[in-house]
């Protein structure tokens, strides 16, 4: 795929009618390109988009866009941000705009999507035996030599049946041993001899090129500071030590990964200490959740708490609802739901309410549950809440916020809507 096809692909974009497949856009607006509808510059509280209605920040996500960029550069990291939060290859786009070197993926679906709008560079992180995919991905390599796709491996019996699959490919496949965060974490090689094993049986292999080693700090047992640094090294080491063994001879640069959203500061101060190596190194972190970043769980982990010298991250969603329904003076209903909000990792946070034009805070407003399509509030006495009140909630989780809008408007602080996000999951 060429420069001129990606940008072609993502143009296309603009191109799609809007319709009742996209929730929460103006019910006359059904008809216009989504990039008719952005030209028009509606305002997202008086330019007739119903309720619930999910919108990005402009301005927030513009910064949260250049606060990464600059945090890796002055760490001399590369960055490939992980695409499964938001699978928006407009966002793609930017972060790639940002810096970044390409994007993490996890399934190859979501790498479909990704090569399907020019993204370049792909880190797969997650091992891949599924034949058809892995002979879809040899194609792909073998027919754009700027396609750059690298994947974990994290078993012998993985690398058999990625060899078994790619018979035949005329570039190799680079894969990386993935480290196991420790004994009961998620996936990954528990052991250093078990990875060396696992790289003997790369190295017997035509198929597949070992270019380095990575892992997820996130799934340390335990984890704090100390527990994610020693894994960090652990990670470091296992890298020297193949490197020492020469088993990286094959390669054109030396691939240490890592990186979550919670711990990159950890990454960050450990990947400076990576000793001088035969080769390159390309320190790559995968965070991901940053680009929206959100009002709960990662507001709470965030690096930027620990080291608020380099910035800080600022939610970029807000779900705007109505209220339907107002039984009591302790209870109210607005109409979104699980269908609607993430809910996997916190309640939404009641923040602000807009009546007659005018906002403010939501105090005396708590969320205590949620149906498919009604969000509880609870309401103590100072609370003003009347039926037709637009509640604006933050999320928690962007990971389950972004998967539940295909078509989302990205508005400014006055409410212009200036752009919309496609998302595919």
């Amino acid at each position: 795929m060429t420069a001129v096809t990606a940008a072609e692909s993502l143009a296309r974009l603009a191109a799609e009618r809007v319709d009742h497949r996209f929730k929460g856009l103006p019910p006359d607006a059904d008809g216009l390109t989504v990039g008719e509808l952005a030209a028009q510059r509606r305002n997202l509280f008086t330019g007739g988009f119903p309720t619930p209605v999910l919108a990005l920040s402009a301005e927030r996500l513009e910064h949260n866009l250049r606060l990464m960029e600059t945090y890796a550069d002055r760490h001399g990291l590369a960055f490939a941000p992980h695409g499964k939060t938001s699978m928006a290859p407009q966002l793609f786009q930017r972060q790639i705009e940002h810096g970044a070197w390409g994007i993490t993926l996890a399934v190859p679906h979501q790498v479909r999507v990704a090569r399907a709008f020019g993204t370049r560079r792909v880190f797969l992180a997650n091992e891949l035996v599924d034949p058809a995919a892995l002979r879809w991905i040899s194609a792909e390599l073998d027919a754009d030599p700027e396609f750059r796709f690298v994947a974990y491996v994290d078993s012998v019996r993985g690398v058999e049946l990625m060899d078994a699959a790619l018979r035949g490919a005329r570039r190799p496949l680079d894969v990386v041993v993935e480290l196991a965060a420790g004994e009961g974490a998620r996936t990954g090689v528990r052991t250093e001899a078990e990875c060396a094993a696992v790289a003997d049986a790369v190295a017997g292999t035509r198929t597949l090129r070992l270019v380095g080693v990575a892992g997820y700090e996130g799934e340390v047992p335990k984890a704090d500071p100390e527990r994610v640094m020693a894994w960090l090294r652990r990670l470091v080491a296992l890298a020297a030590g193949f490197d020492k063994a020469g088993r990286f001879s094959g390669a054109d640069e030396i691939v240490v990964s890592a990186g979550g959203s919670a711990w990159f500061d950890a990454v960050a101060d450990v990947f400076s200490e990576i000793p001088e190596l035969s080769l390159p190194v390309l320190k790559l972190l995968r965070s991901g959740a940053y680009v929206s970043h959100d009002d709960g769980h990662y507001r709470k982990l965030t690096p930027f708490n620990r080291v608020p010298e380099e910035g800080a991250l600022e939610p970029a969603f807000r779900l705007w609802t109505q209220v339907v329904s107002r039984p009591s003076a302790e209870q109210a209903f607005v109409n979104a739901g699980k269908r609607d909000a993430a809910y996997d990792l916190g309640l939404p946070f009641a923040q602000v309410i807009r009546r007659d034009g005018a906002e403010r805070p939501a105090t005396g407003v708590s969320v205590t549950a949620l149906s498919d399509q009604h969000a509880w509030l609870s309401t103590t006495p100072e609370a003003d809440l009347e039926v037709g009140d637009w509640v604006g909630l933050g999320l928690s989780h962007p990971c389950t916020s972004f998967d539940k809008w295909p078509l989302i408007p990205v508005a400014e602080a006055d409410g212009t809507v200036v752009d919309y996000v496609r998302t595919f999951f």
